[in-house]
């Protein structure tokens, strides 16, 4: 059973120039591309770095492990900032989408934000555009510190 419209002239005429303009798209595509793809199957535009150990387990006369808990400290800042980003413009665009209804069908989207940009602003917030490894780790210790001797108040 032929297809519909290929009884026709102008269904005839269609799937012809379809052929002859798709067939040399078709044989690059199969002959070359699809077999380099084949031989190149990792993945090299996502690079894993590996865990480092962070600053409260590296030794004071370390340079070393001190330079690589701080390197591992601003991926894990930039993650964490790239991801309130897309969490905040999530709720920007559901808050302009849903219109005057946007406060309760939003309210998921804008806990997510507000819970990420919370938590982001407890590990790196204060700490400055400068800041390292070791300022947000002494900012944590302070917190503790502060919960300790506060532990019927709350932060937040």
């Amino acid at each position: 059973m032929k297809p519909e419209g290929e009884d026709t002239a102008y269904g005839r005429f269609a799937l012809g120039l379809f052929k002859i303009l798709d067939g040399p798209v078709s044989l690059v595509r199969e002959k070359f591309v699809e077999p380099m793809k084949a031989n190149h199957t990792n993945v090299y535009y996502h690079r894993r770095y590996r865990r480092v150990n962070t600053i409260d387990l590296c030794e004071v006369d370390d340079p070393v492990c001190i330079y690589e808990a701080n390197e591992q400290y601003f991926r894990d800042k930039s993650v964490d900032s790239t991801i309130v980003k897309i969490l905040r413009q999530r709720r920007i665009e559901c808050m302009q989408w849903e219109g005057a209804d946007a406060v309760y069908k939003c309210k998921k989207v804008a806990d997510d934000y507000e819970n990420a940009a919370t938590n982001w602003f407890i590990k790196y917030g204060d700490i400055g555009a400068n800041g390292n490894v070791i300022d947000a780790y002494m900012k944590q210790k302070h917190r503790l510190i502060w919960h300790r001797r506060n532990p019927d108040k709350s932060l937040y």
